[in-house]
């Protein structure tokens, strides 16, 4: 058994949950209100900020040049792929993208980016792809379920979320994650294998939490003048 099949199981019924969650299945009908989706859209920016950070930490953690070229091609893919995606549609939706980097990151986004980039400093290289791991490899997942919905992938609004996520190219960023965390997991003793599990299990309920927050349209609990 690989290691994240493991992760895989222990996860299953709180990703089977993304797919009831109100935003991800208005995506996948086309029935989200799109004020939900560009306020998801300017904190998932934000948040593929942060993200490519851990990338750049686990660049520099790695103790060989595979592991370091691994991290360098994933922080290129987010940075520029995925990221094309968010400034695509901010253009459709009227965001420059001078208002998508100027904001104001929400308290999930926060603690998320946060929880993150701490356990990626804490640890060793394997820190870091846990980290990061439950992102790409579970908006594949939900991708690929949302692209066997009826009109998902054609949808005016929606469908190229829809085709991006379950592309061959995401695919292919997705894999390289779960191929690495697998490779620096071999051979680790119970005790290292149970923190990095942990590591991916918070993220996985930050996830469910950030799509929470793009459906409440939520910045912080009290807001300020």
């Amino acid at each position: 058994m690989m290691f994240t099949d493991r992760l895989f199981e222990r996860v299953e019924p709180l990703w089977n949950s993304y797919l009831q969650h109100p935003f991800v299945k208005g995506i996948g009908e086309g029935t989200l209100d799109q004020e939900k989706f560009k306020h998801y859209m300017r904190q998932d920016y934000v948040y593929l900020i942060e993200y490519s950070r851990v990338f750049a930490i686990g660049a520099a953690k790695a103790n060989d040049l595979e592991t370091m070229t691994v991290f360098a091609n994933l922080l290129h893919g987010t940075m520029n792929y995925e990221m094309d995606l968010h400034r695509e549609y901010a253009e459709k939706f009227g965001i420059s993208n001078e208002e998508l980097q100027t904001t104001t990151p929400s308290s999930t986004m926060t603690a998320y980016t946060s929880y993150m980039i701490s356990q990626a400093k804490l640890g060793g290289v394997e820190n870091a792809i846990a980290a990061v791991l439950a992102c790409a490899w579970s908006y594949n997942w939900i991708g690929k379920k949302l692209a066997k919905w009826p009109g998902a992938l054609d949808h005016e609004f929606y469908g190229r979320w829809v085709q991006m996520y379950s592309s061959d190219e995401f695919t292919k960023i997705a894999d390289e994650c779960i191929d690495l965390i697998n490779k620096l997991s071999n051979g680790k003793p119970e005790r290292d294998l149970k923190k990095l599990e942990d590591i991916f299990v918070r993220t996985c309920y930050f996830e469910y939490m950030f799509w929470d927050m793009a459906e409440h349209q939520s910045m912080w609990p009290v807001k300020l003048v």
